[in-house]
């Protein structure tokens, strides 16, 4: 087996070590030393995008936010599945990490960020919810931190909570959905969820399609 080899790195708000990582073909993302994600290990996020598509009318033109590019496999995922007139507005926070999708990253997923209906944004995705007008986007997908429990940066809890749904739900259309990444089942956010009049079901998420049981949970929401 080849060594692991860190390709790039860099610091998050908090000063936490941010490293993209390559070994034998396969990359990964870590933070302060801890893996975030790993190309092995992409089922949930495909699984995120395909459950985000589900409910879209794919004969009329479509908005789709995706928050968090991570090693693209969401973002490729809704591309392929899209209609030819779909925007999908990708939100990646750390510049670097689009900068990594585009330069090491470009055989894996990176090519989609060039495709003429991604259109890339640095921001953070909560704001950008929070100043989308009413009935803007047909799926809003988050698969930022470590979901609704942050690990890198926990500014990041205020997407998730009471006034963050309320601002997802005002950013759907009247038939959209909201799929949310987790690490883990989180009663408390689903019951939040209900709260804002959410249709909400919890689906297991495998790491990858051999594994024997699920490690993540989905939370799809329709308004």
């Amino acid at each position: 087996m080849k060594p692991r080899i860190k390709l790039a790195e860099t610091k998050t708000p908090d000063g936490g070590n941010l490293a993209l990582f390559e070994q034998d073909d396969t990359y990964s993302i870590t933070y302060k030393g801890q893996q975030l994600m790993h190309s092995k290990m992409s089922a949930s996020e495909e699984l995120l995008g395909k459950l985000g598509l589900d409910r879209i009318d794919h004969k009329l033109p479509s908005r789709i936010l995706v928050g968090g590019l991570g090693l693209g496999y969401t973002l490729r995922t809704v591309m392929e599945g899209s209609s030819a007139d779909a925007q999908i507005d990708t939100a990646e926070l750390m510049p670097e990490v689009v900068d990594w999708n585009r330069t090491f990253l470009n055989t894996l997923n990176g090519s989609f960020l060039d495709d003429p209906r991604a259109n890339i944004l640095t921001e953070d995705v909560g704001k950008i919810i929070r100043g989308a007008s009413a009935n803007t986007y047909d799926t809003i997908l988050l698969d930022v931190d470590n979901g609704p429990i942050a690990m890198v940066d926990t500014s990041n809890n205020s997407l998730y909570s009471h006034f963050g749904i309320r601002s997802i739900r005002n950013a759907l259309k009247e038939n959209g959905r909201a799929v949310v990444w987790s690490a883990q089942a989180d009663p408390r956010f689903e019951k939040r969820l209900r709260k804002a009049d959410f249709k909400v079901k919890a689906v297991p998420a495998k790491t990858h399609p051999g594994a024997k049981r699920a490690a993540y949970m989905l939370y799809v929401a329709d308004r």
